[in-house]
C-alpha cells in the first residue's frame, strides 16, 4: 500500500517542520510527503527544503486550506490518502495501525483514528458528541464534523471520484466532503489517540470564522439537491437543516441582525415546505 501525506501550510514555519517530522518518524514506509506552501511570507518552503530535502514542496498563491488539500491529491502518486494539518503531529504507529486495519478490510474506503487534544499547552478530554464513530456514518456527520482530516487515511480515487474539497467553503469544508463521501461509504476506527491536535493559537480557522453553522447550512443545502440520498438520509439531513437554520435565524433576531434572520427564515420556510 502507497501512502501519500499531504500537509497544506500558511505561514507556519515551526509547526509544519514539527508535523513533517512526525510522518518521517512514522513506523510505516511512506511513499511520499507532499507539502503545499499555500502563499506562506516567513520563509517556510526553505526551511523545509533545508530540513527535509526529500519532501516535495509545492509553492502556489494563498488561496485556502482546501485549494492547497486539493493541489496535493491531484499531483500525489500513492493509492492512499493521509491529511495532516501543519498544526498537528501523529504518533509514529499511526499509518502502521491504519495499514493494517484497511489490509483486513478491503471493502472500507477510509480508516481515522481517535485524538488527542492539547490546548493553550493542557490535554483537553473531548466531549461525548466529539467520540468517533465507525461504520456507516452519515447520521452521526450531520451534526459536525467527526471525521478530523489530520487522522483519516482515504483511498485517493474516492476522492478524486467525488470531487475532493470545495474550494469556496472557507471553513466546514471537510464536513461537507464528509457528508459527500460518507452518505454512501463506510469508515474504519483505530480507537487510539494517533492524532494530536493542537488548539488556542489565533490562526486556527474555527477562530477566525465566526457561526460555523452558516457553511453547514451550505453543505447542507448541497447534499439535498446532489440526488445522493436515500429517503432515510434525505429525512435526518432536512430535520438536521431545520435545526441549524433554526439555530442562525434565532441567533442573528437576538443581535437585532433583521436582514441576516430574514434570510434565513426564508431558507428555512422553503425547506420546510420541500419536506412536506
Amino acid at each position: 500500500m502507497q501512502v501519500s501525506v499531504i500537509i497544506p501550510t500558511f505561514n507556519r514555519c515551526r509547526l509544519v517542520l514539527r508535523a513533517i517530522q512526525s510522518v518521517i518518524d512514522q513506523r510505516y514506509p511512506i511513499h511520499e510527503i507532499i507539502v503545499i506552501d499555500d502563499g506562506s511570507t516567513d520563509h517556510s518552503a526553505h526551511a523545509i527544503k533545508n530540513q527535509f530535502p526529500r519532501v516535495c514542496v509545492i509553492q502556489q498563491e494563498n488561496q485556502g486550506v482546501s485549494a492547497a488539500r486539493n493541489t496535493g491529491i491531484s499531483v500525489a502518486t500513492g493509492d492512499w490518502v493521509a491529511l495532516l494539518d501543519s498544526d498537528d503531529t501523529w504518533h509514529k504507529q499511526k499509518i502502521l495501525r491504519q495499514v493494517q486495519l484497511v489490509e483486513n478490510n478491503p471493502s472500507f474506503i477510509a480508516c481515522h483514528t481517535d485524538e488527542k487534544w492539547i490546548r493553550n499547552g493542557r490535554h483537553v478530554n473531548a466531549m461525548k458528541k466529539h467520540a468517533k464513530p465507525e461504520g456507516s456514518i452519515y447520521e452521526q456527520c450531520l451534526p459536525l464534523c467527526c471525521v478530523s482530516p489530520s487522522s483519516v487515511l482515504i483511498k485517493r480515487l474516492a476522492l478524486v471520484d467525488e470531487g475532493m474539497f470545495d474550494e469556496s467553503l472557507p471553513v466546514c469544508e471537510d464536513y461537507d466532503l464528509w457528508l459527500r463521501l460518507f452518505c454512501k461509504n463506510r469508515i474504519l476506527l483505530v480507537p487510539e489517540p494517533l492524532v494530536v491536535k493542537y488548539g488556542g493559537h489565533d490562526d486556527q480557522l474555527s477562530r477566525k470564522h465566526w457561526g460555523m453553522d452558516r457553511f453547514r447550512v451550505t453543505a447542507l443545502e448541497k447534499i439535498l439537491e446532489s440526488g445522493q440520498l436515500d429517503p432515510d438520509q434525505a429525512n435526518l439531513t432536512h430535520s438536521m437543516l431545520d435545526k441549524k437554520l433554526g439555530i442562525l435565524v434565532n441567533g442573528f433576531r437576538k443581535r437585532d441582525n433583521h436582514s441576516q434572520a430574514d434570510y434565513y427564515q426564508a431558507k428555512l420556510d422553503k425547506w420546510s415546505a420541500t419536506a412536506c
